[in-house]
């Protein structure tokens, strides 16, 4: 085992050395696989010095000895919020090709520390890895505490992600600077509820067609299709891109209590699009996650970008689906409606759901899941 971790260790300092072509790290390098370290969320450890993945809200949770620390990933791999004990969580980037590490905290108390990371993009094309930490000489790792017990899955499109909430022009699109999970619903609802999260999100996925596909769908790579995967490909082909692409995930690493899925908005947004279908893909989805897992509670999000005759639709549909799983059998299907946005609380870019609009979410579905999970 210390050869391996030895190993381990040494390609890394290969590896960043021959990246950066600077002053050798100072400092005792951790392994991404050192046992210490908590994970949540759909990780590939086919290499376990570099887990892999690209869903947002992937976390990594360490306690550490000493007074700084560094963290250590692949370059060019997008976005983190990194929190140190009890401050204030701030932004990390490991956008910049040249980044491999990056440091986290300097000057703190000697003793121990807690760091919490989070993954708060979506990097379906940037493939990020997590390659370990630095500590100071001669520190190490030590016990983290134990995860929340209550567990929560998210499944979802742009909204869940955090699309644009850190966007200030409704009129500007996409930008990988401008999302941020850690804003989004989904994890404000986690914290409030002091719950596990793990998110399966991409935006623009919709439940059998995607935005601006074809009205009879997307079946190479709607939420049905891609449920089942380790990680995100837009078209199964890519899946060759990056090798945990094409692993399926392991359903039994996470049990949730709860599972709530939130989409429809994009097989709805533009014309034309099959109502017929889009029940369809819900009833399938609905199965596939059922089949998976057996003892959750499963419940139909709707909101909060859509309005109109749109809306109207996905109320009904998800309502019918919701009332014909009861009445065969599965009595824990359920149903909650977040309040329409309606530019009170300002846009996010693309009119996607400001910060603000996504801490008003977060409480209305804190609000509901407290009582239907009695987490009280």
């Amino acid at each position: 085992m210390k050869k391996s971790l030895f190993l381990v260790a040494f390609t890394l300092v290969c590896q960043l050395a021959a990246a950066h072509q600077t002053l050798p790290i100072k400092g005792t390098i951790v392994s991404a696989a050192d046992k210490h370290i908590q994970y949540t969320g759909r990780i590939s450890f086919t290499n376990p010095a570099r887990p892999a993945f690209n869903y947002p809200g992937t976390q990594i949770i360490a306690a550490f000895e000493g007074t700084s620390l560094k963290m250590i990933a692949k370059p060019g791999s997008g976005y983190y919020m990194a929190q140190i004990d009890q401050a204030e969580p701030f932004k990390v980037s490991f956008m910049d090709k040249r980044d491999s590490v990056v440091t986290l905290a300097t000057a703190l108390p000697e003793g121990r520390h807690l760091v919490r990371l989070m993954y708060i993009i979506e990097g379906y094309e940037l493939y990020p890895e997590f390659w370990g930490f630095v500590l100071d000489k001669g520190k190490s790792l030590v016990e983290a505490p134990a995860l929340p017990s209550r567990k929560i899955e998210f499944i979802g499109n742009s909204i869940t992600c955090g699309y644009g909430n850190e966007g200030t022009d409704r009129n500007e699109h996409f930008d990988y600077a401008t999302e941020n999970h850690y804003y989004s619903y989904a994890s404000i609802t986690a914290r409030s509820l002091e719950a596990q999260h793990w998110v399966v999100a991409r935006s623009g996925i919709g439940a059998y067609r995607n935005y601006g596909e074809a009205k009879t769908g997307s079946p190479r790579s709607c939420m049905p299709v891609q449920y089942e995967y380790i990680g995100y490909a837009y078209d199964l082909k890519l899946r060759e891109e990056a090798s945990f692409l094409r692993e399926k995930w392991d359903f039994s690493r996470y049990q949730p209590d709860v599972v709530c899925i939130n989409l429809g908005t994009n097989d709805l947004s533009t014309q034309p699009y099959d109502v017929t279908l889009l029940k369809q893909g819900y009833q399938r989805l609905l199965k596939m996650i059922r089949q998976h897992n057996p003892k959750a509670k499963i419940v139909f999000l709707c909101g909060s970008m859509l309005n109109g005759k749109e809306l109207e639709i996905a109320k009904q549909l998800l309502d019918e689906v919701k009332a014909e799983a009861n009445k065969a059998g599965d009595k824990e299907v359920y149903r909650f409606n977040f309040t329409p946005q309606n530019g009170d609380l300002s846009y996010g870019n693309d009119y996607h759901p400001s910060i603000w609009q996504h801490e008003k979410m977060a409480a209305e579905l804190a609000a509901y899941l407290r009582a239907l999970m009695h987490w009280f």
